[in-house]
C-alpha cells in the first residue's frame, strides 16, 4: 500500500478487483501507521456507501492501537506480526490466508510506477503531485476496461 521515494509516501487503497479507490500522499518522515486512517477517510468520503471489511497491509501496520481503532470502524486489519513482537499474537494462520493476495496490491502500485512523474517527483507542490497520482489512477482504471 505504500511506496517511498523522493521524500514522498504514496498510499493506495484498492478494491478486490485491483482497481484504485483512493490515494493519499504524505511526507516520507511520517509513520505509515498514522496514514492508514486518513486514507480510509478519503475513500469513505468519495464512495459514500462503500466501507472496506478487510485491510491488507505489510508488517509496518502491526500496531495494536491501530487494530482497535479499525475494529471500531468494523474493518479487520490483516497483516503479519513483526518478528520482534513482545505482546501475544492477535491473529492466527487462518486470518493470514488473505495475506497471500497482497501481490495484487503490489501489482497495482507497479501499474502506477509506469508513469514517470510519479517515480521521479517533478512537482514542488503536494497538491499538484496528488493530482498526477489521481490522474494515473484514472488512467489505470480506464486501461482495465
Amino acid at each position: 500500500m505504500g511506496r517511498k521515494g523522493k521524500g514522498t509516501t504514496i498510499l493506495l487503497l484498492t478494491d478486490s478487483n485491483d482497481l484504485p479507490l483512493s490515494a493519499h500522499i504524505a511526507g516520507a518522515h511520517e509513520n505509515e501507521v498514522n496514514l492508514i486512517e486518513p486514507l480510509l477517510n478519503e475513500a469513505v468520503v468519495h464512495e459514500a456507501f462503500w466501507q472496506p471489511t478487510h485491510l491488507l497491509y505489510d508488517k509496518a501496520a502491526d500496531s495494536d492501537p491501530l487494530r482497535e481503532r479499525l475494529e471500531d470502524r468494523f474493518v479487520e486489519l490483516v497483516c503479519p506480526h513483526r518478528d520482534n513482537r513482545t505482546k501475544p499474537r492477535t491473529q492466527d494462520g487462518r486470518k493470514l490466508r488473505r495475506y497471500r493476495h497482497r501481490w495484487r496490491i503490489e501489482r497495482s502500485i507497479s501499474w502506477l510506477q509506469r508513469f514517470k512523474r510519479l517515480v521521479v517527483r517533478y512537482e514542488y507542490h503536494a497538491d499538484h503531485f496528488l493530482g498526477f497520482v489521481q490522474l494515473a489512477c484514472l488512467f489505470t482504471i480506464l486501461q482495465r476496461f
